[in-house]
């Protein structure tokens, strides 16, 4: 089959492109904005894509499209969506394919207000390292599997799940459409205020995630969220977490460069684990993906610990881009107030003497909408200084943006030293002054983050290099 993907780049739309690659259909696209690191994997794995919209670039006998639903895509003036009408070319969301593959598959759906990309990834490569082939759906850059999307060949497909809307005109969450046979449910925290203005109407889609449910169906779930105990209601459960509880827990943790815990099961086993995944927030993630795999019964206990051990995570999941300088570069994935400070609060732990710096980039509209400026008050705690890059102005007359020098204003309010800074050059010309070789910097951001993610660690390793890590 040749299908066309309008707005490839996109998370979502790039790892169902290299799924369908998978199974041999023809594949190319086109988006407005490609960076890195999809950039580079889409013309790693040799899917041809275009920058830029143009009705010529689209191919002729085209048996399918998808298209994408991002604010960056103009669906309502972009020219090769007026082509594919005027062809008549079959056209559906990512969401919908992807909901026709889950159909057929015994499908396990990650869903959560964070941790999905890392937890997909966990345990697709766990299952990979074990002998096993599943499908997997992945919302970002894996670091130690082949592509985003696979089709695999045992009946086990695993998906990222995302709450966000299919499109504007299909305003149904998009793991809605997946058919899970089992659910791993991560977290549940109020996010996208653009499209979820209230709690409740965030919590609402994961109330019908759970509903849709089979009778028999696996459910495995993050445990002490008030969230998820109400959607969860009248659910068999099998919980985990950090310390003692219910279910599989995280016991004697010990953070370092490698860190070390025990997982305790529910029948009172005690498994010794290790992992290079920085964060709290990852040893809780480990437990998560281990209570779903053995509860599941697709490894066994003796079947962890190693692939466990290798696993680096995802591309901008707090992974570190410097080789050798004694400053190190991470990049996190800032798109939420929890997942900026869980990042945040990661490198604060595994580098308690280091002074942070973090460069920030307001990316998604829940960081420039005005009802989410109380987030800046505590969502830099612990950093030394805040470089802020521009927020982007695409879809900014849907909702009320913030402009640049408010949000600055209100890091240095809450007593966090903050600047503003216009561009990634600028941004590289500050931390050539500010930093000594003592700091940990921190880029953090769901964006391109000017270009810094690739110029800022080679510059770094330069200045402050040692022998190669």
């Amino acid at each position: 089959m040749k299908v066309y993907f309008l707005g490839i780049a996109g998370a979502g739309m790039s790892a169902l492109a290299t799924l369908m690659a998978s199974e041999g259909h023809e594949v190319t696209g086109s988006d407005g904005a490609v960076y890195p690191p999809v950039s580079a994997y889409l013309e790693r794995l040799g899917v041809p894509f275009h920058r830029g919209f143009a009705a010529a670039q689209v191919p002729s006998d085209l048996d399918l499209a998808i298209v994408g639903s991002s604010a960056a895509l103009d669906l309502q003036n972009n020219p090769e969506l007026e082509e594919l009408k005027r062809r008549g070319v079959p056209m559906r969301s990512f969401a919908e394919q992807l909901g026709r593959y889950s159909e057929a598959r015994r499908t396990c759906v990650v869903a959560g207000s964070f941790g999905k990309s890392t937890l997909t990834a966990m345990l697709a490569f766990i299952m990979r390292e074990t002998g096993r082939d599943p499908g997997y759906f992945i919302g970002a850059v894996p670091l130690d599997l082949p592509a985003t999307g696979h089709a695999g060949t045992d009946p086990e497909l695993l998906l990222e799940g995302d709450e966000y809307v299919v499109s504007l005109e299909d305003r149904r969450s998009k793991f809605l459409l997946y058919h899970p046979k089992a659910l791993l449910l991560s977290s549940l925290v109020h996010d996208h205020l653009n499209v979820f203005p209230t709690a409740e109407s965030y919590e609402a889609p994961f109330h019908d995630l759970v509903d849709q449910l089979p009778p028999d169906a696996l459910v495995v779930a993050a445990r002490g969220s008030e969230a998820i105990a109400r959607v969860t209601a009248g659910r068999e459960v099998v919980w985990y977490g950090l310390g003692e509880g219910p279910g599989y827990s995280a016991l004697d943790v010990r953070l370092g460069e490698v860190s070390s815990f025990v997982l305790k099961t529910p029948d009172g086993g005690r498994l010794p684990l290790r992992t290079e995944l920085l964060g709290l927030h990852n040893i809780e993630n480990i437990a998560g993906a281990a209570a779903l795999l053995l509860s599941w019964g697709v490894v066994r206990p003796d079947d962890l610990a190693g692939p466990i051990r290798r696993f680096r995570g995802v591309a901008r999941r707090l992974d570190r881009k410097t080789r050798r300088s004694r400053a190190p570069v991470y990049e996190g994935f800032g798109s939420s107030y929890e997942k900026a400070r869980s990042a945040i609060e990661a490198i604060v732990a595994h580098f308690p003497s280091r002074r942070l710096v973090v460069v920030f980039e307001p990316h998604t509209f829940s960081w420039r909408d005005e009802s989410a400026l109380e987030w800046y008050d505590t969502v830099f705690a612990g950093a030394s200084l805040v470089i802020v890059l521009p927020p982007p102005s695409h879809g900014a007359a849907t909702h009320r943006q913030l402009k640049h020098d408010e949000i600055v204003a209100r890091i240095r309010a809450a007593g966090v030293a903050a600047e503003a800074a216009s561009s990634g050059e600028a941004v590289l010309e500050r931390l050539d002054r500010a930093l000594s070789g003592d700091e940990v910097v921190l880029l953090l951001s769901s964006g391109p983050l000017g270009g810094l993610a690739e110029s800022l660690p080679p510059r770094l390793d330069q200045r402050f290099g040692g022998p190669a890590r």
